[in-house]
């Protein structure tokens, strides 16, 4: 720093200001000083500043599964809100592995990030709770809480079970299949709540919901369901599914379609979060819509808040679903 003020010819706190505080400097001053860097080839010691400044300059986003495009479009959002705020984004993924997801809080913890965005395997982790209070602010992401000690920021998922089954009653359909897994996995349990809840309101049996449960959400787990579903009886096979998610229904409407059923003849097919893939599959997939990035550029303005607002409150902001009907349950019409 002390080579380029002497090369710019400008104090030593002028050029912390460039770094720092740039918009207290005149264009002129701040434009000799950012060519004094770069002739140097000068590059800021960031650690040094986070070691001064007791946090850093980088927002977390802990998602579970970085191979499902839904974390990938909330994380866009979360760093839509880092970018405008001159910040950073460290994306991790637990891959539904708790032992993992903590190994990356005690890591992030002591990289002093300025706070954490996580769609956490366990919403009420006594971990998660503890950061706040150690100085790192959580945001949960696509999980509503049940009490104030995180901000949060979800879809209603009961709601989106709701809306999927719904819409295959109204088509006609009494055996419905609930693909979806594990059962440890919140946004799991409440969609298939929802679709309780919307059979109960028909006045329909629970037990009209067949459980195929998964131990992934992903492609590979709903070609394994699509097998399973395809080798019952005719007179006992349901003849509408609603997934978890799009991966599981992708991956169902593929070993379906493999195996000799029609979609929707044979079996109409419900998804949930609208990845881009839903659209584009060769039966474009009917699926539960949630606002992925902004999901994500909410959740960290509630994170960038906290962390910088003396009289920041938790909010828990949740959002409503919307059902996107497309061929996999009403044909070509």
């Amino acid at each position: 720093m002390k080579a380029v003020a002497a090369a710019a010819g400008v104090s030593l706190g002028t050029v912390s200001n460039v770094l720092n505080r740039p918009e207290v400097v005149s264009p002129l001053t701040r434009a000799k000083v950012e060519a004094a860097m770069a002739s140097l080839g000068f590059v800021r010691n960031e650690s040094a500043r986070q070691l001064r400044a007791g946090s850093s300059r980088i927002l977390a986003y802990v998602m579970l599964d970085a191979g499902n495009p839904f974390f990938t479009d909330v994380a866009k959002g979360v760093e839509e809100a880092a970018q405008a705020a001159g910040l950073s984004v460290f994306l991790c993924t637990s891959s539904e592995d708790a032992d993992r997801e903590a190994a990356y809080l005690d890591l992030l913890e002591q990289q002093r990030v300025q706070g954490i965005l996580i769609t956490p395997i366990d919403q009420n982790s006594s971990r998660l709770r503890k950061l706040p209070s150690r100085g790192t602010p959580v945001v949960v992401v696509d999980r509503a809480l049940d009490d104030a000690s995180h901000c949060s920021v979800a879809v209603n998922d009961v709601l989106g079970g709701e809306l999927a089954i719904s819409h295959l009653l109204e088509l006609g359909h009494e055996r419905i299949a609930y693909v979806g897994g594990p059962n440890t996995i919140g946004q799991v349990i409440d969609r298939r709540d929802g679709a309780r809840r919307a059979l109960r309101t028909a006045g329909k049996p629970t037990t009209n919901l067949i459980e195929l449960t998964t131990g992934a959400l992903t492609v590979a787990e709903g070609r394994g369901a699509g097998q399973r579903l395809a080798g019952l009886p005719a007179d006992r096979r349901p003849t509408a599914a609603f997934c978890a998610n799009d991966l599981l229904a992708l991956g169902l409407l593929q070993q379906c379609v493999s195996l000799g059923l029609r979609v929707p003849e044979d079996l109409a097919i419900v998804g949930y979060d609208d990845i881009e893939f839903a659209e584009a599959a060769a039966v474009p997939l009917t699926s539960v819509r949630q606002p992925r990035q902004l999901l994500g550029r909410t959740a960290a303005e509630l994170l960038l808040d906290e962390s910088s607002n003396p009289d920041h409150e938790h909010q828990r902001v949740t959002f409503t679903p919307e059902l996107v009907v497309r061929t996999s349950t009403r044909g070509t019409l």
